[in-house]
């Protein structure tokens, strides 16, 4: 395990299975739970290191598949890693890009040595085992790495995803066998498709390995939300208590309280960041679309319960003028935005958390959601 992260719980919810934590990384402290913004190519699109930070964020997603693809992890190693690289403060998780790699079906090829696939870039054929991936993710240099594991279809049969679980705990065991750096921290990833007997198999197996944490995997991959949810709930308190729980890819807000609600302590998802470039912005009252005639005279903010820079700037009538424009800086603030949405939301959950008033059907009614969370009970 590394010797530069450690997690630490600091309460529970009496009445579900939430939690309230803080990651200590070598960049600071990070309070838990978390949305971490994407920034696949070492950049969250439209923003710079100083926007991140000033949406709340403190730890952000890149993708070790992209970046060893372009500009390479050699190259980012000689700028003296990611943080250097593109002058951001915070922590960084690297994702190791299994889900890209295994995205590409009629491009890749599986063995139990590794992944082949042809470089979308240019063509070239790669060759991706455990070992490649933990030497790429060192040369990144991030505070947390992910293993490479085999990604099923959400609805693949029993024996396929029977196949992918023992391939990526083999996987898992040859990764931990090649670290090299003490100073990054690497995640276990559980897979078992919509099989609970497999998801619970893979948690115990895993967890008896020396992860500093894990991630829920293999889930927003063609399942129904509801199944989604089942997995969640039935997943994460089966992970260590120590460690800290990630779910990967899955982040519309009532994802994130559902989450929070099971126990998960991390999340990620493009969902913010590529919204906002498509003129949809999160409020505290609902989904706002941006273009829409009725904003077109609005001297509202688009929301009067958020503090970002755009809130507190523009009108909804400037900020629809600038995406009917297609001017490029409406790409920026709508980003502002939807991730500073995020954080507050995070946030508060982590204070109702901290005075075990964290209310799950709340949160969704004012997400305007349906309330499914009465299916979360406490283990």
């Amino acid at each position: 395990m590394s010797d530069s992260f450690s997690f630490e719980v600091l309460c529970k919810a009496t009445h579900h299975n939430a939690r309230r934590g803080r990651l200590h990384t070598r960049h600071g402290a990070v309070e838990t739970p978390v949305f971490m913004p994407v920034g696949t190519v070492a950049a969250v699109k439209s923003l710079d290191p100083r926007d991140i930070m000033a949406t709340g964020a403190r730890m952000i997603l890149a993708n070790a598949y992209h970046l060893m693809l372009r500009p390479g992890s050699q190259l980012v190693a000689q700028m003296g890693g990611l943080h250097r690289f593109m002058n951001f403060d915070g922590a960084i998780l690297t994702d190791s890009g299994g889900f890209q790699v295994f995205s590409l079906a009629d491009l890749r090829r599986i063995t139990d040595h590794g992944v082949s696939f042809r470089s979308h870039f240019d063509g070239a054929l790669i060759e991706l085992t455990p070992e490649t991936l933990v030497e790429v993710q060192e040369d990144l240099g991030p505070d947390v790495a992910m293993v490479l594991d085999v990604c099923p279809p959400g609805q693949a049969a029993r024996d396929k995803v029977e196949a992918a679980v023992a391939r990526t705990t083999a996987w898992a065991r040859r990764a931990l066998d090649a670290r090299k750096r003490a100073d990054v921290a690497w995640f276990g990833i559980i897979q078992g498709g919509l099989f609970e007997d497999l998801r619970a198999a893979h948690a115990a197996e895993l967890g008896t390995m020396p992860f500093d944490g894990f991630a829920i995997g293999g889930v927003s991959v063609g399942e129904a939300k509801e199944e989604i949810e089942h997995i969640v709930r039935h997943t994460a308190p089966l992970l260590p208590h120590s460690k800290p729980r990630y779910l990967m890819g899955v982040g519309t807000p009532a994802d994130l309280v559902r989450g929070v609600a099971a126990g998960v302590d991390m999340f990620d998802c493009v969902m913010p960041t590529r919204n906002a470039r498509n003129g949809q912005l999160f409020t505290s009252h609902g989904k706002l679309v941006i273009k829409n005639a009725s904003h077109r005279e609005s001297k509202e903010p688009i929301d009067s319960a958020c503090d970002c820079y755009a809130c507190r700037t523009f009108t909804r009538a400037y900020m629809r003028h600038l995406y009917v424009a297609g001017e490029i800086g409406y790409h920026r603030l709508a980003t502002i935005h939807n991730i500073r949405f995020y954080q507050l939301l995070m946030q508060r959950v982590r204070d109702e958390l901290e005075r075990d008033a964290f209310d799950p059907p709340a949160h969704l009614e004012r997400l305007r959601c349906p309330d499914r969370q009465s299916k979360v009970s406490a283990s």
